[in-house]
């Protein structure tokens, strides 16, 4: 009976040291890091090139003064109506001296050598047009026979609609060099037949006045800019890109409009690239190499004037069924990309190799499956293998 005491009373003592032992991890043990955790997850995914951009005619004209003197009060205002050929001001020429006479007769032969320019750029430009559109019916042949696919013959499409665009621009140029031409000559004529009438000032084309650059009678040098003409319902969309993120767009990629107050998306696809890039001062001082991206409305582009601010993203690639996760669940491990996956309720350390990247996420090629669930913006202080404790975001 004493013997059964003893051995209870020791095994009481063993269970109290053993909770005091166990306390006492528990109490020097750290706190569980508390993270929050996405799913991969299989879906679409879409990469863009995102930026600021503006919309404005597509054709925009801007008439200038043929000769120097003083002009007068514009009558027009921004949003009227305006003919081909009609009066749009009258410019009463200073007297010139020989040099400047001189001036005018090489401002002729400018409109002239433009005028030339313009109807050879025509000329190219509708044989690119009649190229484009045979390329067009061959590869829709092809599509019927089932030697291409389908987005062969949306391709040569859309190549022919840009040809297309480019056509209409080329005539416009040469309605404009025409415009300049006769102006320039009527100036010439004014200055020789010594009248001293007021040479007027006709619009090259129809549409509307965009902007007046001063209403009020002045004195103004020749070539000095007086109104900007241009079609509002005729509208495209430019877009400056670092050079880095311009050479990854093409023509025919889609553009997603946003942020230009109407609380929808508005679709637009890219019609050019252009060639060259320029210096642009950013608002940290920083030089940047810049390219204009310009792009046409699919959707209409409702009340959006000349000049109107938006919001772009271009998508410069698509795919349907991808394993994707949070860019912010990826990090930097060496040389590599890892993340760190929850098992048990510990912090597991993974390499991972991300494919395409979006904004928002990523593709993961291998290192995941679906399912798992990786930590969203990983702490300095989590190591693999720490407790961690999901917290909802």
């Amino acid at each position: 009976m004493g013997t059964n005491k003893k051995n209870l009373k020791r095994a009481v003592y063993l269970a109290l040291a053993a909770a005091v032992a166990v306390a006492v991890v528990l109490a020097f043990m750290p706190d569980p890091i508390r993270v929050e955790t996405a799913r991969a997850t299989v879906g679409a995914l879409e990469v863009t090139v995102d930026e600021d951009g503006e919309a404005r005619a597509h054709d925009r004209y801007v008439i200038a003064a043929p000769t120097a003197g003083r002009v007068e009060r514009i009558e027009l205002d921004d949003g009227d109506p305006v003919k081909a050929g009609q009066q749009v001001a009258r410019i009463w020429p200073a007297p010139l001296g020989s040099r400047e006479r001189e001036e005018q007769l090489a401002r002729i032969a400018a409109a002239e050598a433009a005028l030339a320019e313009a109807r050879s750029r025509e000329q190219r430009a509708a044989a690119d047009f009649r190229q484009a559109r045979r390329d067009r019916e061959r590869v829709e042949n092809l599509v019927r026979d089932k030697f291409v696919s389908p987005q062969a013959a949306e391709r040569a499409r859309v190549t022919e609609s840009t040809a297309s665009n480019d056509l209409d621009g080329a005539k416009a140029h040469i309605r404009v060099a025409e415009a300049d031409l006769r102006a320039a000559r009527a100036a010439r004529l004014a200055l020789d037949e010594q009248k001293g009438g007021a040479v007027p000032v006709r619009s090259p084309v129809a549409g509307r006045v965009l902007r007046i650059a001063e209403k009020s009678e002045r004195v103004v040098a020749a070539g000095a800019p007086l109104l900007t003409l241009g079609d509002p319902q005729k509208m495209e969309v430019v877009v400056d890109l670092l050079s880095q993120e311009a050479v990854k767009v093409r023509p025919g990629m889609d553009m997603l409009i946003e942020g230009w107050g109407g609380g929808r998306t508005l679709r637009g696809r890219v019609r050019t690239v252009e060639p060259y890039a320029f210096t642009k001062v950013s608002a940290l001082g920083v030089e940047e190499q810049r390219v204009n991206v310009i792009g046409d409305f699919v959707d209409p582009p409702g009340p959006l004037g000349d000049g109107y601010r938006v919001e772009v993203r271009i998508v410069v690639w698509r795919g349907e069924h991808v394993l994707k996760v949070p860019v912010s669940a990826l990090f930097r491990q060496g040389e590599a990309w890892a993340v760190f996956v929850v098992e048990g309720g510990r912090a597991r350390l993974r390499t991972a190799e991300p494919g395409q990247r979006g904004a928002q996420e990523a593709e993961i090629r291998s290192g995941l499956r679906e399912g798992e669930a990786v930590v969203r913006h990983p702490a300095n202080e989590l190591k693999d293998g720490a407790r961690v404790a999901v917290q909802v975001p």
